[in-house]
């Protein structure tokens, strides 16, 4: 996994694919996987959790505990 971050923009590649992004607007980070604006930490572990659920599976106990992270915001 790449993860690739800057001041605008966040993507996560896996198997030299994007599995998703993260863009920087003006009411915050909007993530192709997240149905509404997250701030840059929430947007980050998003990313970090697409690519553990496609290497690791949904049964992945990291995956889990990042699921549960983005469902306490």
């Amino acid at each position: 996994m790449a993860l690739e971050i800057t001041a605008t923009r966040m993507t996560a590649t896996a198997a030299g694919k994007v599995i998703v992004t993260a863009t920087r607007t003006d009411c915050g980070w909007h993530v192709t996987t997240c149905p509404r604006p997250v701030d840059r930490n929430t947007a980050i572990t998003a990313l970090m959790l697409a690519e553990r659920l496609i290497t690791h599976g949904e049964d992945d106990p990291c995956a889990q505990d990042l699921r549960r992270e983005l469902s306490r915001d």
